[in-house]
């Protein structure tokens, strides 16, 4: 699971970017991958621009229109079956 988020910023481009800010005062920028459910949650899935193919998944709440929250996953079981649901997705795309 990832590091406590400290800021989330969201740039209007072509593709929504979101610039994560960790406790240790890194900054990630990712793309946004989209959002998915798993088991009556929402999720969001980012992919680092890194070039990597990290993913990183975190729970989701759409707040407005325009707003929207991601939160820390807190259980690793919760975790891996969002992450398993990510895969599935990826898996029905290909």
């Amino acid at each position: 699971m990832a590091e406590d988020i400290k800021n989330v910023n969201i740039e209007e481009e072509e593709e929504d970017i979101i610039t994560l800010e960790f406790d240790d005062d890194t900054a990630v920028d990712c793309y946004v991958m989209g959002t998915f459910e798993c088991d009556g949650k929402e999720y969001i899935a980012l992919a680092p621009e890194d070039g990597t193919d990290d993913v990183y998944i975190y729970g989701y709440k759409q707040v407005s229109d325009d707003e929207f929250e991601i939160t820390e996953i807190e259980s690793e079981e919760e975790f891996d079956a969002a992450a398993a649901r990510f895969d599935e997705i990826v898996e029905e795309e290909e």
